[in-house]
């Protein structure tokens, strides 16, 4: 499977079955040495608002915590 097909894929806690995003908005982050994906960072859906703009927060998805990539989403397992 290529990246770009991940691209649209809705990220699925399969624990509380909650929503975490899309992997379109996420970054990924890859070992140097040997090319590997470590975690994937999906923004957080809301948005702590500051004077001079907008922070936004990240959840840290550890590559081992993917169960399943489906035909539209990624099914994880977190305890959060």
């Amino acid at each position: 499977m290529r990246l770009s097909e991940l691209g649209l894929k809705e990220v699925v806690n399969l624990n509380n079955g909650g929503r975490l995003g899309i992997l379109a908005d996420a970054d990924l982050v890859i070992d140097e040495g040997s090319g590997k994906i470590i975690s994937i960072l999906v923004p957080d859906r809301r948005l702590s608002l500051r004077i001079f703009g907008v922070e936004k927060n990240s959840m840290d998805i550890p590559w081992e915590a993917i169960r399943k990539i489906g035909y539209d989403m990624i099914i994880v397992e977190l305890d959060y």
